[in-house]
């Protein structure tokens, strides 16, 4: 085994390491995904597959929700559009983190699971974002989103509700557990996430901005935040440099 080999190897059980809190995190969470997915009619097969090709909270039960309500199969794509509509601005923003040369391929396969928490761990990767971490990442967290589901619909209603409620809230304590360990490196980075809570909350209340869904309020300040920060804090070419070659 070469010493390339042995890198990548190293690397890909990192993302292993790193993602198998989150896929702690998905597994509960996806249990109430499952519930949902039973009220609407699906079985274990269809929630196994559903769940396997769709990691996303809120676009599984506003997917579902549509399912229940027989809309249209175009009116069904415009939601999981809107719903997930988030990921595209993670995909760009990732995309800053990978090598030049790095092959198309490797971008395409990365991009099929982005989600809030895998974004988490692979903006703070340092230097160049290797793709074998994220494989490593996708291994421990996309088979614990689809066995929460199924779980969920094979046994998910004979559980209290207060369990369930409890299990639905355990992807936060996850969240959390992927942005401090930056957060207590950076007080920029600490900044900008209080800045994010506190005007994420405030934009329920905000007039026009509140009218929109969730994702598009998502993107309206990801974008003015993280806009404002580059502006005021930018990264010089020293400290670039410094976490590529980390």
């Amino acid at each position: 085994m070469n010493e390339k080999t042995i890198v990548k190897r190293k690397v890909f059980l990192k993302g292993m390491k790193d993602g198998a809190p989150i896929g702690l995190g998905y597994f509960a969470v996806s249990f109430s995904i499952g519930i949902t997915a039973k009220n609407t009619g699906l079985n274990l097969l269809q929630g196994f597959f559903l769940s396997l090709l769709n990691n996303a909270s809120a676009g599984e039960v506003a997917g579902l929700s549509s399912i229940a309500a027989k809309t249209s199969l175009i009116t069904l794509a415009v939601v999981m559009l809107v719903t997930n509509a988030r990921y595209l601005l993670m995909s760009c923003a990732l995309s800053q983190k990978f090598a030049p040369d790095m092959p198309f391929y490797h971008r395409l396969l990365i991009a099929f699971d982005i989600t809030d928490e895998i974004f988490g761990i692979g903006i703070s990767y340092p230097g160049y974002l290797e793709p074998t971490y994220m494989y490593g990442a996708f291994l421990t967290t996309i088979p614990m989103w689809a066995a929460g589901t199924v779980l969920g619909i094979a046994v998910g209603n004979i559980l209290p509700q207060v369990i369930v409620n409890a299990l639905s809230v355990a992807i936060y304590g996850m969240f959390l557990a992927v942005v401090i360990p930056p957060c207590r490196k950076n007080k920029v980075i600490t900044g900008v996430v209080i800045t994010s809570f506190v005007l994420s909350y405030a934009s329920k209340y905000i007039p026009l901005i509140s009218k929109a869904s969730e994702s598009i309020r998502v993107i309206i300040l990801t974008v003015l935040i993280s806009g404002f920060a580059a502006v005021l804090f930018p990264v010089n070419d020293s400290e670039r440099e410094e976490a590529v070659n980390e």
